[in-house]
């Protein structure tokens, strides 16, 4: 066997292993940058959707970037979006408000996220969208809010906040949602802050208080409290890395168990030794992190969305 034939053969084999939604080969797809999602507070908001060039009815993730809650971009899931558009799922990366110094941004990070859900099922005939088939996807911040949408985004003080959206009344609830390295507990991250980044209180600045202050709050901006039997009709991903220095990997060990209690579906995929910030690497990096996940991943959306 010639040498060609054994890298053709090999690449053959590498496309076969690779999940994917239907047979056949992969989908041609295409972008809608800087497609606006909502006006809020005179902010425009906007996300860059993926979606296969073909006629139909598509699944569709809302991609929420990671950065403290003051910083990241929708540019962060550019890997993700054509990756799971060839695979016939649709993928809606957002931006959203950012916590800036002396002006904290909570609930308005989770409204904006809820209202991107509400738009893509508003406008689901435009976007080949399948309303009944809508999941989120976040990483570290971006999976705090993620979390927190797919679980309280109907209730206050998320819902109700922009009565003047057009779909101001469709619902926000996602059947799925895949987190990796999040923040579930926002008084355990405070504690852990406290040691590993004394000058950088970012759960702080998006509350814009401490605990001491006002625990009442830290509990009501926790996906954690809202880990209940009444919830638990949504499934959950969650990944995270073992040396994992920004955000203490007990958080989502801790998530998980509360979930299992409420006898939600979840699904949880550890990674050795990897650390924070690696969900926006490229997903054909070798031995990458995210490679690791990448398979698992695509099998739950395709089980659970």
């Amino acid at each position: 066997m010639t040498k060609e034939r054994i890298v053709a053969l090999g690449l053959v084999m590498l496309a076969r292993a690779v999940p994917s939604f239907g047979d056949g080969p992969l989908r041609e797809f295409e972008v809608r940058s800087n497609l606006p999602y909502a006006s809020h507070d005179g902010v425009s908001l906007v996300g860059d959707y993926y979606v296969p060039k073909a006629p139909g009815k598509y699944p569709v993730v809302v991609a929420v970037h990671g950065g403290g809650w003051q910083a990241g971009a929708k540019a962060g899931y550019r890997f993700w979006g054509p990756y799971l558009a060839q695979r016939g799922i649709a993928l809606y990366a957002i931006d959203y408000r950012l916590a800036k110094p002396g002006q904290p941004s909570y609930p308005r990070p989770v409204q904006d996220v809820r209202a991107a859900i509400q738009f893509v099922k508003y406008k689901a005939d435009d976007l080949k969208a399948d309303p009944q088939r809508v999941g989120l996807m976040g990483d570290s911040a971006g999976s705090h809010l993620v979390a927190l949408a797919a679980l309280a985004a109907d209730a206050a003080p998320f819902a109700g906040a922009y009565p003047n959206d057009p779909y101001a009344s469709v619902s926000a609830r996602v059947k799925a949602v895949v987190a990796a390295y999040g923040v579930y507990d926002l008084v355990q991250q405070w504690n852990h802050d406290q040691v590993q980044r004394p000058r950088d209180q970012i759960v702080e600045r998006l509350l814009g208080k401490t605990p001491m202050d006002d625990r009442k709050l830290y509990f009501e901006a926790s996906p954690m409290s809202y880990a209940i039997r009444a919830n638990n009709q949504t499934s959950f991903f969650l990944t995270w890395g073992t040396a994992d220095d920004i955000v203490d990997p007990a958080q989502s060990e801790a998530f998980v168990l509360a979930l299992k209690q409420a006898e939600f579906f979840v699904r949880l995929v550890p990674v050795t030794n990897a650390p924070h910030f690696w969900m926006a690497d490229p997903l054909d990096e070798p031995r990458g992190y995210v490679g690791f996940v990448l398979p698992q991943i695509l099998r739950f959306l395709e089980g659970r969305l």
